[in-house]
């Protein structure tokens, strides 16, 4: 009888050591790629953290959109910034106005405009957005013009930070200085 349950445990050892490692190995697999989806993301979250931070007090040098237009275009971009203090109130007014009328009140994101929107563009006549200013200067700060799901979460995630890391103040003082026309508006008021 000893002998029969040494050969069936040594036959059940041979067929399961196999399958241990092979569990084993999945396990290691499956950590190795839990941990380097934790380095993605926190190098994706300490990336986007050093570009959006020092922008709440270092006017950007350039923008996606200028650096854009003067890889592609022959003519020169010009672009002078306007401090808060050379803004005329009625100009943060305006915008607020024209642009984004929730802005003082939301946190970079209008949901009932997103909402309308998104009702509005499944009609087949132009399409409408729902953009705050903060997605807006999320979009012409870091991204690409495209109008596509991959540049609307990216610009989600930026605004995101940009209503985390800044005041309302300074996000309006970067949107009116790198927004064309109301630069020109701003340059009208101070002449």
């Amino acid at each position: 009888m000893p002998v029969e349950f040494f050969q069936a445990w040594i036959i059940e050892d041979a067929v399961a050591a196999p399958k241990a490692k092979e569990a084993k190995s999945r396990r290691g697999l499956a950590r190795a790629c839990l941990r380097f989806s934790a380095g993605m993301t926190i190098a994706v979250v300490a990336v986007t953290f050093m570009l959006v931070l020092p922008l709440r007090w270092i006017d950007p040098p350039i923008t996606a959109f200028i650096l854009r237009e003067r890889l592609t275009s022959d003519q020169r971009v010009y672009h002078h910034w306007v401090h808060w203090e050379d803004i005329a109130s009625t100009l943060a007014i305006s915008a607020v106005a024209a642009e984004d009328q929730k802005f003082p009140h939301h946190s970079g994101f209008d949901w009932a405009a997103i909402q309308q929107a998104l009702a509005e563009n499944r009609q087949p006549r132009r399409t409408r957005g729902g953009s705050t200013i903060s997605q807006q200067l999320a979009k012409n700060l870091f991204l690409w013009p495209a109008q596509n799901w991959s540049r609307k979460g990216a610009e989600a995630w930026f605004t995101v930070w940009i209503e985390l890391l800044w005041l309302k103040r300074r996000i309006m003082e970067v949107y009116l200085s790198l927004d064309p026309v109301f630069l020109a508006w701003a340059r009208r008021a101070n002449a």
